[in-house]
């Protein structure tokens, strides 16, 4: 944390000094508030991207950021590649990762901004909405297939499962927290994109979906809004038997509690040489401001925002 704060310190010094600044002659010589950049971002994270990125070109009248929505893994490969220079994925670099990096004189910065929770979704038809994480782990390995096996009285047939996109954080995710194993079930496929997800569900009592959180959690967004009168969020419960008083749905105050179990956190991973346009977005995502707008989106920002409350003593 003490070096999160010291990076966002460092970061507004940069955009303070730069914010009034017209671009370089030079259209490759990016400043923390000038020029124009691409970044790589996992698409499961548009959303909250898309809220912060209006606010910042805003405010930044000479700053071009221009994101790429992606699935993690392909996003990923852009950094490595030196395609772009900040990258915005649910996960840290790994050991090998970093190798590389280091071994090219780069010294990436990980920064994480936001906690966001995977959403599980249910067609509305479906009377079953309450899982627990040993239930959906033995769905996703193919040990239960049926809807008969969760509810001997359910009147579906066979548990269809989709992801959004077979090299997605999702999958990731799936392999690394839930299975645990690498082993997935053939009932599984992916679609090509988050909203084909919600359109599948919506039309498939049998399917179970998995998708960001972000895309239905912003309540002040008409599209979130309309997504959700489309499916049922099912309930996730941690213990051995899911009921309405353990099981809790992906909403912001259950993430910071911890009771909802299906999270992650997200970060903006920076390779750049010096500071740069990138070095500068991360900085205001990072700040009180960027922070209130995830936290508007109905995500979990890393650094709650303080809210002071004047209390007047009654004569």
């Amino acid at each position: 944390m003490k070096k999160l704060l010291i990076f966002i310190a460092l970061g507004f010094s940069l955009l303070a000094s730069g914010c009034f600044n017209k671009p370089s002659a030079d259209h490759y010589s990016d400043t923390p508030t000038t020029g124009k950049v691409s970044i790589a971002v996992d698409e499961t994270l548009q959303p909250i991207i898309e809220a912060e990125l209006p606010v910042f070109h805003a405010i930044y009248k000479y700053a071009s950021i221009l994101p790429k929505y992606l699935p993690e893994v392909e996003a990923l490969n852009l950094l490595l590649r030196d395609s772009v220079r900040l990258a915005i994925i649910s996960r840290r670099l790994n050991a090998r990762e970093i190798s590389y990096f280091h071994g090219r004189k780069f010294f990436p910065q990980q920064i994480p901004v936001a906690v966001d929770g995977i959403a599980v979704l249910v067609n509305p038809l479906n009377a079953d909405t309450l899982f627990t994480i040993g239930q959906l782990r033995k769905i996703m390995m193919g040990e239960i297939t049926s809807w008969k096996q969760l509810n001997p009285r359910s009147k579906l047939g066979k548990i269809k499962v989709v992801f959004d996109n077979p090299n997605s954080s999702i999958v990731r995710l799936v392999v690394d927290s839930i299975t645990r194993t690498g082993k997935l079930g053939k009932q599984l496929s992916a679609m090509s994109y988050n909203l084909d997800v919600v359109d599948y569900i919506s039309k498939n009592p049998e399917a179970i979906g998995l998708i960001g959180m972000s895309w239905i959690s912003n309540s002040r967004d008409p599209g979130s809004v309309s997504f959700l009168r489309k499916v049922r969020v099912a309930g996730i419960s941690s213990a051995e038997v899911a009921t309405n008083d353990n099981s809790f749905q992906p909403f912001q105050a259950y993430i910071a509690t911890g009771k909802y179990p299906l999270t992650r956190f997200i970060y903006m991973i920076i390779a750049e040489p010096r500071a740069g346009l990138g070095t500068g977005f991360t900085s205001f995502v990072a700040s009180d401001k960027g922070q209130r707008i995830i936290l508007k989106t109905g995500i979990l920002p890393y650094t709650l925002p303080e809210r002071t409350v004047n209390v007047k003593k009654e004569d």
